[in-house]
């Protein structure tokens, strides 16, 4: 598992997939498109969420990474997010319209013609790792 400071992922059309609100899960996912010439399923787990400001799809893919000081002084101002949560603010685009308030991502990234009856990376009652290999970390 390797661990990051930014995931940067653009180029790519990615999905809000899910939200859990019971277990307070985001999902956000990335198939493989002929169109942006991948062949892999990307995966993007946000845990703990407490706030986000999300668009549907991200046609030019992700940059997650914590928000700056400046960008969390503007989200504080403007939604009242608490200034001990500023450790846990990601950004999800390069200008940082997009965020969520919660734990550190994490993502995972397989070849999808291997996945087989696999409907997602994060699967709970598949076992983990798979058979197959995944590259996986976390970020922040």
């Amino acid at each position: 598992m390797e661990s990051m400071t930014d995931f940067v992922r653009e180029g790519r059309l990615f999905k809000v997939s899910g939200f859990n609100p019971s277990h307070r899960q985001l999902f956000l996912t990335s198939e493989a498109l002929h169109k942006d010439r991948t062949t892999t399923r990307v995966e993007v787990h946000i845990g703990h969420v407490e706030l986000m400001f999300l668009k549907p799809f991200y046609a030019n893919g992700l940059l997650i990474r914590r928000a700056t000081t400046a960008e969390f002084a503007v989200l504080h101002e403007r939604h009242g997010i608490a200034a001990e949560d500023a450790a846990y603010t990601w950004t999800l685009e390069r200008d940082g319209g997009s965020f969520v308030v919660g734990a550190n991502p994490s993502w995972r990234e397989a070849e999808y013609k291997l996945m087989g009856d696999r409907t997602s990376l994060y699967e709970a009652n598949k076992p983990w790792p798979p058979e197959f290999p995944v590259a996986s970390g976390t970020i922040g």
